[in-house]
């Protein structure tokens, strides 16, 4: 679901868990990013990453694949969170290289910020705010 928000781009992301909740936000963020080709096999890479508590781990995450795509335009197309915990994930992820034949890019998404981040656990599961600046 997305949030209008001045200038910025925000996202409400649900799970049933935490790591559903985690593999939805990081699958937001490259639906956010570009819309998809057609399905190609792609290299599963391995990612760890830690933060001080829910909204900072979340934060950390998805800094960690939107630097795979500011810095190596490289798109995640799977994730498969192996361990999380509090307050460390580490995931498989299947990813392929940027190609603007077959990628159409939606949203210039440039960071994630702590403006209006939580992450809560609530009766039905679990809920993330997540505000991207672009």
């Amino acid at each position: 679901m997305l949030i209008d928000h001045t200038a910025d781009l925000g996202i409400r992301v649900f799970g049933k868990d935490e790591r559903q909740l985690y593999n939805h936000a990081g699958l937001a963020l490259f639906d956010l990013i570009v819309h998809p080709g057609p399905p190609k096999k792609g290299k599963i890479r391995r990612i760890s990453v830690q933060g001080m508590d829910w909204p900072d781990l979340m934060a950390a995450w998805l800094r960690e694949l939107l630097y795979l795509w500011s810095g190596k335009e490289i798109l995640v197309q799977n994730i498969d969170i192996k361990v999380i915990k509090p307050f460390m994930i580490e995931a498989n992820i299947e990813c392929l290289h940027f190609d603007p034949i077959h990628h159409e890019i939606r949203h210039d998404i440039k960071a994630v910020t702590y403006h209006g981040l939580d992450v809560k656990q609530e009766k039905k599961g679990w809920t993330s705010t997540i505000i991207f600046d672009v």
